[in-house]
């Protein structure tokens, strides 16, 4: 524990509606919620104006909308999120070599290291450069919470939500913690949330008074001992700058329930592309390709096959998880299905590029990749119907970010799929954003970051003069340019 609060933990505010809510002004003040659209989807993240009424992250989308009837519900736009969190990680690494990112719009950072902050005074001072900084280069707003620790910067972020800072000073742990409630511990869960609760145990306080040997008694020595540990505000784990990552996965879940095995086996081919251009953008290889199915009964069957060595060849994951397919009982239909590589490396092993055409030239025999595992292997243990199931330890889907993210292959323009929040330019109105689609019409709104809230407009779907388009930059010239369309 320090005697400065001099780690700093930035959570960005509702981060993937705030950058939708900064990049559409007619939704700013409004309720959004980001996610799958269909009956399956689900909330990523809900603005604020959308969580009053009760709306929030892992709730189905069809509950979301009895919630919220009038909210703007709109797909995902990873990579404008992923973009806008560079910008955020770049201005927490001018603090400090010692940056810790956990998810897009999260990280902690080492002041002392960085030589910003040596007190409460200059830890302060930073916290708010910090805040300023991030709104003038994004235009959004995050938490800050500093303190001597990393559970207790994290504790203060979350109570200084939305747009706040919070410090924590160092000896007055125990006194802030002990109303809490228990579940504002990491590692507090509804499970033991409520097996603490059975045992008359609810704030942190209580927890602390209720000692370390009842503690492990009740929940077993390892976290019985990290709970009281915390309850009483200990942590002395370090802010670690590398955190690689473990694996690089997308999958997609269907509005409909799929059966034919053509059509299947077309989804995971494009789901391996996909998965490819993120491992390239990461500036990875892997040597373990991974294929996740949930089918219609909600039991999920992953299976493996490791090669080689790594690649980030598109062929050689194609082939791969083409073979992991065959080996999977698809009868009664798929509702989701997933592609992703494990065992990432930042080198590629030459040799396996080749692999595809040697495999095909075999008649697909195993070839230098290795089998792929046997079919009792890789199915989640304790499966429980319509309710979830338990993964196993080698899902990477449990790590990865961007899972679900919504497919939008550019096609024919009779065959494009107008996806809801995407952006698009007309010809003649300039930049937009689709506010809806269907039978044949695609709605767009005619704004951009910057713009006064412009007007709406309706095509043929088919319109050549519309097309999609890249998201552009929250701040900047391009925000600054005039809308082409903003009568009415």
């Amino acid at each position: 524990m320090r005697a400065a609060p001099t780690i700093l933990h930035l959570d960005m505010d509702a981060f993937y509606a705030s950058v939708e809510q900064a990049s559409k002004p007619s939704l700013r003040g409004k309720a959004v919620i980001v996610g799958g659209l269909g009956p399956r989807g689900v909330v990523a993240t809900a603005s604020y104006e959308a969580r009053r009424f009760g709306v929030h992250s892992a709730m189905p989308m069809t509950q979301a909308r009895r919630l919220c009837p009038n909210g703007a519900y709109v797909f995902p736009r990873f990579s404008l999120y992923r973009e806008v969190s560079d910008q955020v990680m770049a201005l927490l690494r001018e603090l400090s070599p010692l940056v810790e990112p956990l998810s897009l719009d999260e990280a902690f950072v080492d002041l002392e290291a960085g030589g910003v902050a040596f007190d409460s005074a200059s830890a302060l001072a930073t916290g708010e450069r910090l805040r300023a900084d991030i709104r003038a280069v994004t235009g959004l707003s995050g938490s800050v919470g500093l303190a001597g620790s990393k559970m207790l910067a994290k504790v203060a972020s979350e109570e200084a939500k939305p747009n706040g800072l919070l410090l924590i000073e160092p000896g007055t742990e125990r006194e802030l913690l002990a109303p809490m409630s228990v579940r504002t511990l990491p590692g507090v869960g509804p499970a033991t949330g409520e097996h603490l609760r059975r045992a008359g145990i609810t704030t942190v306080g209580e927890l602390a008074e209720a000692g370390e040997d009842e503690l492990v008694r009740m929940v077993g020595r390892a976290h019985g001992v990290g709970l009281y540990r915390m309850a009483l505000g200990l942590d002395d784990r370090p802010v670690v700058a590398e955190r690689d990552a473990k694996s690089v996965s997308v999958e997609d879940t269907f509005d409909v329930d799929l059966h034919d095995r053509v059509r299947i086996r077309g989804e995971v081919q494009r789901l391996a592309d996909r998965c490819v251009r993120r491992l390239r953008e990461s500036g990875h290889s892997g040597r373990t390709i991974v294929l996740k199915v949930r089918r219609y009964d909600f039991s999920t069957l992953t299976r493996s096959e490791t090669l080689r060595g790594p690649t980030d060849d598109p062929g050689v994951v194609r082939e791969a998880a083409a073979r992991l397919l065959e080996g999977v009982d698809t009868t009664g239909g798929v509702r989701l299905l997933g592609v992703g590589v494990t065992g990432l490396a930042d080198y590629t092993q030459e040799d396996l590029f080749a692999q595809a055409a040697m495999l095909a030239a075999e008649g697909g025999a195993e070839g230098a990749g290795g089998a792929a595992e046997s079919p009792g292997e890789g199915v989640a243990a304790g499966s429980d119907e319509g309710r979830g199931e338990a993964e196993p330890v080698m899902d990477p889907w449990s790590v990865a970010p961007g899972a679900g993210e919504p497919a939008v292959e550019p096609g024919p323009v009779e065959e494009r799929r107008w996806m809801a929040g995407h952006d698009v330019r007309h010809s003649v109105y300039g930049p937009g954003w689709v506010q809806g689609s269907g039978v044949g019409r695609v709605t767009v709104r005619f704004e951009q970051p910057g713009s006064l809230p412009g007007r709406v407009r309706t095509f043929r779907v088919g319109d050549p003069e519309l097309e999609p388009s890249d998201p552009l930059p929250l701040v900047g010239d391009a925000g600054a340019e005039p809308t082409a369309d903003t009568d009415g």
